[in-house]
């Protein structure tokens, strides 16, 4: 119980924090990141990213007490889904969040609704690494609900497909 309320504790800490500052620094009409307007916002746009590392490494904690109260219990898609969820979601979010954080992305009109573009901007990879933790779960409920004895491997080709397309989008970052 004490192991889990640590992480409960910086899922709090580190998103209160995220929202927290987004917040004011929209509601006193001014960017939150990649504001380098003076040291302050130099010193938060830094501070946002440690919390946002700590935020997903709170990710690839919970899978690892997961996986270890599991035991010798064998794993269903779902339950590997919501492992590889948790763990991808550090791994994916981070390379593509340090990547992104030393980079402003492109302005100019982009993809509606969202604003992304598909050449020189790691947005639209960072936002499948940040949610690996509900698309990798939800497709592994569903190749359990759907393809019975053939979960594990359809569960494993979405996976496969789920990096590849990060792996994609990352590229077309640099592609020029």
């Amino acid at each position: 119980m004490r192991r889990l309320k640590g992480v409960a504790g910086l899922i709090i800490v580190t998103s209160f924090f995220e929202v927290a500052y987004i917040s004011l620094q929209a509601a006193r009409g001014e960017p939150s990141h990649y504001n380098k307007n003076d040291a302050f916002h130099i010193f938060m746009f830094a501070l946002m990213g440690v919390m946002a590392v700590g935020l997903t490494a709170s990710q690839a904690w919970l899978a690892w007490l997961i996986w270890s109260d599991l035991g010798d219990t064998k794993l269903s898609a779902t339950t590997l889904g919501v492992l590889l969820g948790l763990g991808l979601t550090f791994v994916l979010a981070t390379v593509s969040g340090f990547q992104l954080g030393g980079h402003q992305p492109p302005s100019g009109v982009g993809l509606t609704l969202v604003g992304w573009h598909w050449k020189n901007d790691l947005r639209p990879a960072h936002f499948l690494g940040v949610h690996a933790q509900q698309f990798i779960p939800l497709a592994g409920l569903l190749a359990e609900r759907l393809l019975g004895a053939n979960a594990v491997a359809g569960f494993s080709a979405f996976t496969g497909l789920y990096l590849a397309a990060w792996g994609g989008l990352t590229w077309l970052r640099f592609a020029t």
